[in-house]
């Protein structure tokens, strides 16, 4: 079957009656902005400065490698030691996203959260923001700082650069966290925001960072984030020129071109044990499209789903669950 004329798949009904009040009440997201005031600018790292979170201490990093045709340099931040957990974002989040379950499993693990190119610290300069091309970027990183085998977590569009690494090294990834992205099913009613952030720097979504934040997880969230931490969230978001970056992501590909790359290229290559991480009510991605994933991904060492009781932005709406998922990923 011709590409052009792969057909979506049905919307399940639940899902259907959540589109007819999709998108989050601008009235709330301007009543939660001014709950919040103003948030400074945060300074940027420095190579070895260190922050303590939850307890823990984390370091930041910044490593030049090989990309576009030069080198393009990668804000990394790590706790702990043993083997190796790679933690990759999502929009509009950073490695910051992260910090709950690094420091829960900093004792007995070596874990590393990368700001993905265009975010937070990480380098903002044109170039290949194709996810296949980024996630090469980010393997050479891995390289670069001695990382050989690894279990890998992700997030939202952070899981689009795994899905590729997942694919294109499977003698390095031990495991896959595979979190709040389409696998199989896909609907672009579902997805508007693949056309808001791709004109972004035409309508503005991603100029106030505030705004940004707010309007997402007031649309995707259904716990409560505590103020200081949504604070941080737009703080590194908020780092210069992160609003002309993160567009060319949209602008390199489409979800449509991501769903057929799953199913056609991606999927059949994982060999690793998959763990599907999805909000229980997320409202972009409908459970029911998860059903029977072992028959999408045929040949994964172990592939299970487990429904966190959240919404969409889980590492910080339910931490100590995410951690458990996550234990339970390095059992596999």
């Amino acid at each position: 079957m011709p590409k052009s004329s792969l057909d979506y798949s049905d919307l399940p009904e639940r899902a259907a009656k959540i589109l007819e009040n999709f998108l989050p009440d601008e009235a709330l997201v301007a009543k939660r902005i001014a709950e919040l005031g103003e948030v400074a600018a945060r300074e940027a790292d420095r190579e070895g400065d260190t922050e303590v979170l939850d307890g823990v201490s984390f370091t930041h990093h910044f490593t030049d490698v090989d990309g576009d045709k030069e080198l393009v340099r990668y804000h990394w931040v790590e706790c702990g030691a043993g083997e190796v957990i790679v933690f990759l974002h999502g929009i509009p989040d950073s490695w910051y996203e992260w910090h709950h379950q690094m420091a829960s499993l900093s004792d007995d693990y070596r874990c590393i959260s990368i700001d993905l190119k265009g975010y937070g610290q990480s380098e903002k300069k044109p170039g290949d923001y194709r996810h296949e091309a980024a996630a090469e970027e980010l393997v050479r990183l891995l390289d670069a700082i001695g990382v050989g085998q690894f279990t890998m977590v992700t997030h939202d569009r952070g899981t689009m650069q795994g899905d590729y690494i997942a694919a294109n090294h499977p003698d390095r990834v031990l495991r896959y966290g595979r979190g709040e992205q389409h696998l199989y099913h896909f609907h672009p009613s579902l997805a508007p925001q693949g056309e808001l952030f791709a004109e972004a720097p035409r309508n503005g979504i991603m100029d106030d960072p505030r705004h940004l934040v707010v309007w997402a997880y007031s649309w995707l969230s259904t716990h409560e984030v505590p103020e200081d931490q949504l604070r941080r969230v737009i703080q590194e978001i908020g780092y210069p020129d992160c609003a002309r970056a993160v567009p060319r992501y949209f602008n390199s590909s489409t979800f449509r071109q991501e769903w057929i790359d799953r199913r056609e290229q991606l999927l059949p290559a994982w060999k690793c044990a998959v763990l599907i991480l999805q909000g229980y009510d997320s409202k972009t991605q409908p459970r029911e499209y998860y059903e029977g994933a072992r028959e999408y991904i045929p040949n994964a060492k172990d592939v299970r789903v487990r429904y966190l009781h959240t919404g969409h932005f889980w590492p910080l709406e339910a931490p100590a669950e995410v951690t458990a998922a996550i234990r339970e990923l390095l059992e596999m």
